[in-house]
């Protein structure tokens, strides 16, 4: 995997007033990064739970099922999307090596979205992880 940088905090980290949700943090990120968030978003949105929320987390877009689920965001030069486990990146390890990545992110550039099938894959499996630790 290639290493991430991650010295660029994005839109909503530059001193700015925090967005109070995500349609606010969207509104303010710049295209082509604002369109390949939403489709990233919609893609999230098809495979959670109805009961899934999201919120706004450490001034990014958030979901949340049974605890904190995925983040995403958009950065001066590419996309991120927060897994929020290392070991759901190390189970996908072998899809994600085209990616960026580093502990806890993968990124993506401005203008093209992870494949819609692998967001797919990564939420179900942070929805089975956070499933599996609200049962102990």
């Amino acid at each position: 995997m290639k290493k991430a940088n991650s010295g660029d905090r994005g839109p909503a980290a530059k001193g700015n007033a925090a967005p109070k949700n995500v349609d606010e943090y969207l509104a303010g990120v710049a295209e082509p990064a604002r369109s390949t968030l939403n489709k990233v978003r919609a893609t999230i949105r098809s495979a959670v739970p109805p009961e899934a929320t999201e919120a706004i987390s450490y001034r990014m877009p958030t979901f949340k099922y049974k605890g904190p689920l995925l983040a995403f965001g958009a950065f001066s030069n590419h996309c991120s999307l927060f897994p929020m486990s290392l070991s759901v990146i190390e189970a996908f390890k072998n899809e994600l090596k085209e990616f960026h990545s580093s502990k806890g992110t993968l990124q993506f550039p401005l203008d093209k979205p992870l494949p819609a099938a692998l967001v797919k894959k990564l939420v179900k499996a942070r929805i089975a992880e956070n499933e599996r630790k609200k049962q102990r």
